[in-house]
């Protein structure tokens, strides 16, 4: 008997039986699209928190206070900021940007809106924080410098503000002064309840004026000049942060740093090793399913080899090699497997279309072929008891079956 009638008998036997055959393969689909999906979803969430962690610049770190509320002495000011400067103590520093931040109520023409971060900054901000400009400029090294009160805003403020209108050269009140709109950011992509498109940014001075006072800085961005050197940059600014600010802390605990450094290269570095962690846990997790559809190809195909007892004594009767029979279930198995597979690639293709629990899933190429691979291999290797069994049935037991 050739391969094709093979074939041909193996699909009319699951023809014959098309609920039970289509409750087997569902139980395939749904493994094959939970697999591809709990991965997609595992990748999404790791490429929204990777896309969110390069937007602040992996060639950067921040350094933030530890005692924001304590001594003026232990605070990060703009004199330490311009200390990080030095090219003799931190010759791979590319630029440092001293940053206040605050909340803040922008208003235009009657209608307000609340941003939530508003920021105070130089212009080296923009390139090191990987912050660029869509429409207008930012504002000028000059404008810093005296003060001038201009604003670069985000694209949710100038959706709210400004509907169908150029927000450039608009003017703005923040706390009762008045800001001219010089500029409106690029869009950048959001992750979890915050907006990374609601927020501002105004020079320094005009910032300290209005908004925060003259303390201390919230944080200070320090630009590496290499990628590849911002684990020394980290070492040059420790070692001047320690000179300037050890000498004030050490009446207070020998064991408590006045500062904090937040290194992006190394915070991508472990978010991705995490997110490949979880990935892999979401696959391992829906692979159960998998094996789930699995175990229900073998009932299946075992109660199918019983009902069909008899016709496989009348076909060894009639001369049919233990082979043939072998193969035969063998197939009908497989394509059990591989109709309901494809089900599932199609069903894990539409359903990365939407976002599942506010991620937006990203297929991985790899797990499609994987998972598919997979359900081939669960068809020929829990198939093959019950086509076993089949084979070996003797053709006179086989007739005598009731």
């Amino acid at each position: 008997m050739s391969f094709r009638e093979v074939v041909r008998f193996a699909l009319r036997g699951l023809s014959a039986n098309k609920l039970r055959s289509a409750l087997t393969m569902l139980g395939i689909l749904i493994g094959v699209a939970s697999v591809i999906l709990l991965v997609a979803v595992g990748n999404g969430s790791a490429k929204a928190v990777s896309d969110r962690i390069e937007a602040l610049g992996t060639n950067t770190i921040t350094v933030m206070s530890t005692n924001r509320g304590g001594s003026s002495n232990t605070s990060l000011t703009t004199e330490i900021a311009d200390a990080l400067k030095d090219q003799s103590m931190a010759p791979d520093v590319a630029s440092v940007s001293p940053v206040v931040s605050s909340s803040a109520t922008i208003t235009y023409e009657g209608t307000d809106h609340d941003v939530s971060t508003f920021v105070g900054t130089t212009t080296d901000w923009f390139k090191a924080s990987n912050t660029p400009v869509g429409e207008g400029a930012t504002f000028s090294a000059d404008d810093v410098a005296q003060g001038r009160r201009v604003v670069v805003i985000g694209q949710t403020v100038a959706e709210e503000l400004f509907p169908g209108l150029d927000p450039i050269d608009k003017q703005v009140t923040v706390s009762g002064a008045l800001f001219t709109v010089v500029g409106v950011l690029d869009e950048k992509s959001s992750t979890g309840a915050q907006d990374a498109n609601d927020t501002a940014i105004a020079p320094l001075n005009a910032v300290r004026q209005v908004l925060t006072g003259y303390g201390a800085l919230s944080s200070i961005l320090v630009e590496a000049k290499d990628p590849g050197k911002v684990d020394t940059v980290q070492s040059e600014v420790s070692t001047i942060l320690d000179q300037r600010l050890t000498a004030s802390t050490s009446s207070t605990s020998s064991n408590t740093s006045a500062y904090r450094i937040q290194n992006a290269s190394q915070l991508l570095a472990t978010q991705t090793e995490t997110a490949d962690t979880f990935t892999t846990l979401l696959g391992a997790v829906a692979a159960i399913s998998l094996l789930v559809g699995g175990i229900g190809i073998t009932n299946i195909m075992l109660v199918t080899v019983t009902e069909r007892t008899r016709e496989i004594g009348i076909r060894k009767a009639l001369g049919a090699q233990r082979g043939v029979i072998l193969n035969q279930f063998l197939i009908e198995a497989t394509l059990l497997s591989v109709i309901g597979g494809l089900l599932g690639v199609a069903a894990a293709l539409i359903g990365s279309n939407f976002d599942i629990v506010g991620v937006k899933p990203v297929i991985v190429p790899s797990s499609v072929g994987l998972a598919l691979g997979v359900s081939i291999a669960i068809g020929l290797f829990f198939g093959g008891l019950p086509a076993s069994r089949a084979a070996r049935l003797r053709p006179i037991d086989a007739l005598r079956y009731e």
